[in-house]
């Protein structure tokens, strides 16, 4: 169980994927993006289009299984990115690098291209090439499809 929580709320999330497509811009164009899912699916599309990409393609990595979706297993490549080749020439995008497991076995699959992706653990790190922003590596971090609004009622109407 993680010990700390962030969450990020759609704006956060478009505001940081617009900052990691702005720095990747002197590294382009690249011939296409990977998006690797589900996480990386939201960011990679506003990146491909803060990029003007127009191939994305997605590399699918199971990671988490059992009871609780905090723990991680051996991660298996379960679609390939076939389009991508070896990588060269494209970006693959994340939402988190994490323990880094994911990550590895991407970059096995993909191993010239640009790995980025919005936030980075301390453990996951050295794998990825360029990230936004670092979380310590006990927070789980939340993202806007992991939750949902829920109505809260008027301190006033709630019972003490």
């Amino acid at each position: 169980m993680a010990a700390n929580y962030a969450t990020v709320t759609w704006d956060q999330l478009h505001r940081d994927a617009r900052t990691l497509a702005s720095a990747l811009m002197p590294r382009g164009p690249f011939k296409g993006i990977v998006a690797v899912t589900r996480g990386g699916l939201i960011p990679a599309a506003i990146i491909a289009r803060e990029l003007d990409c127009r191939l994305i393609e997605s590399i699918s990595v199971v990671s988490y299984a059992g009871e609780s979706a905090e723990e991680q297993s051996e991660p298996v490549i379960v679609k390939p990115a076939t389009a991508a080749e070896d990588g060269e020439g494209f970006l693959i995008i994340d939402d988190l690098v994490d323990s880094g497991e994911t990550a590895k076995i991407v970059r096995e699959a993909l191993p010239k291209a640009h790995f980025a992706c919005l936030y980075a653990k301390p453990s996951g790190r050295p794998h990825t090439d360029q990230y936004v922003m670092e979380v310590s590596q006990d927070t789980w971090v939340l993202f806007p499809w992991d939750t949902a609004p829920l109505f809260v009622p008027p301190l006033a109407r709630q019972s003490a």
